[in-house]
Order: C-alpha cells, then sequence, then structure tokens
C-alpha cells in the first residue's frame, strides 16, 4: 500500500476541477484506490514525463484528466497537480 500525500497546489486544482462534478470525483476515488494497491495498474495507464517536467510521472483518471506525481521513495508519492492533458502538462 502506497502512503499517498496531496500537495497543497494539488488541493487547489483537485476543488477547482471536481468541485461540482459528481461523476468524475467518483472516477477520481476509484483511480486513487487502484494506484495506492499499485502505482503500476495498467487501467491508470501510469507513464513518466519528460521535458520540464523530467522526473515526474503521471496516471489517468479518465480520458482528459491527469494526475502529475513524484515518488518520494518506495513507499510514498506528492501528488502535484491535476488537470486536463494540457493543462498540467
Amino acid at each position: 500500500m502506497i502512503n499517498v500525500i496531496w500537495d497543497s497546489g494539488f488541493k487547489k486544482a483537485y476543488r477547482k476541477k471536481l468541485q461540482n462534478d459528481s461523476e468524475l470525483k467518483k472516477k477520481f476515488a476509484k483511480s486513487m484506490k487502484l494506484f495506492s494497491a499499485d502505482p503500476f495498474n495498467k487501467q491508470l495507464r501510469t507513464h513518466k514525463l519528460t521535458g520540464k517536467l523530467q522526473g515526474l510521472w503521471a496516471f489517468s483518471v479518465d480520458y482528459d484528466v491527469r494526475v502529475v506525481f513524484s515518488f518520494l521513495n518506495e513507499n510514498e508519492v506528492l501528488l502535484i497537480d491535476l488537470g486536463s492533458h494540457d493543462e498540467v502538462y
């Protein structure tokens, strides 16, 4: 089980993106459950980022909603950003 830490910027993005979208909230909760159990679950499409975000990772919540995160150690991750492909990359 992975310990997940929410960055303050991630909390703000979460409120902005999911505040009025109950369907997306459900998808996010499902994705987080999968992620906590296994960050590389195939359904999440977890991948390394390149360019200015090199060293970070991302996984998909929905078709166009991504979560950007960083591994702090093998048991801890820091969630950094949440948004559409264009918003987070």
